[in-house]
């Protein structure tokens, strides 16, 4: 699409999708701790959103920085973040984690993708979030649901979420970057789902090419 017309796409379908999701959590995102913000990302994996606030709420009643919660052991984190998925492996990821902050980097979360990656557990997704949500820095967190939507726009053609994070960043103004991800998590779950999309009820409907979607409701 030309340039023009696909900024203008790109800014009708953002602000679609703000006037039909709660807005009011992004900025409240912005405010938070990077060690919460990364913590929370740990535990989200494979878990529902609840379930995950819930355990967020109740492991950082008990420790609020990496020096606190390495004084805790494996079993009163998984006490505490139960049941999130893997809790098991996340109680141990979140200890070694939280080692490395302290030997390696003073205790602090590093303001850099580069230097997150290098922490267990931590992937392009997580550090994306750990940057905007964080630190308040451009990024754009692409998970499955963001990588499934920007094709089936027909905004990307990609084959990974990696390629899709560097496609999106050339063609989406950084205005709506940290806005993105949890849009589209919120579409993707809700509307844009992976199998059978509910096409006749989305509405972005207009705006999209329905790439690779054989099959919707």
């Amino acid at each position: 699409m030309v340039k023009r017309s696909r900024d203008i796409t790109i800014s009708k379908v953002v602000n679609l999708l703000k006037k039909n999701y709660t807005y009011d959590e992004f900025a409240r995102k912005n405010n938070r701790d990077p060690f919460r913000v990364l913590i929370a990302c740990i535990l989200s994996l494979r878990t529902k959103d609840k379930v995950t606030e819930g355990a967020a709420r109740r492991l950082f009643r008990l420790a609020k920085t990496p020096e606190q919660m390495i004084k805790l052991s494996s079993k009163q984190i998984e006490k505490a973040i139960y049941p999130v998925g893997f809790y098991r492996v996340k109680a141990k990821t979140i200890i070694e984690l939280c080692k490395k902050l302290i030997c390696d980097y003073d205790s602090k979360v590093p303001g850099t993708v580069d230097e997150l990656l290098k922490l267990k557990g931590v992937g392009r997704k997580t550090a994306n979030i750990v940057m905007t949500f964080g630190f308040n820095k451009d990024g754009i967190a692409v998970d499955t649901h963001v990588h499934r939507i920007s094709n089936r726009l027909g905004w990307v053609k990609t084959r990974t979420p990696h390629e899709t994070e560097f496609k999106l960043k050339e063609i989406v103004p950084k205005k709506y970057w940290i806005l993105l991800n949890e849009l589209f998590v919120r579409h993707g779950q809700n509307i844009c789902v992976p199998i059978s999309p509910k096409c006749s009820i989305c509405m972005i409907r207009n705006y999209c090419e329905k790439v690779g979607v054989s099959r919707h409701r």
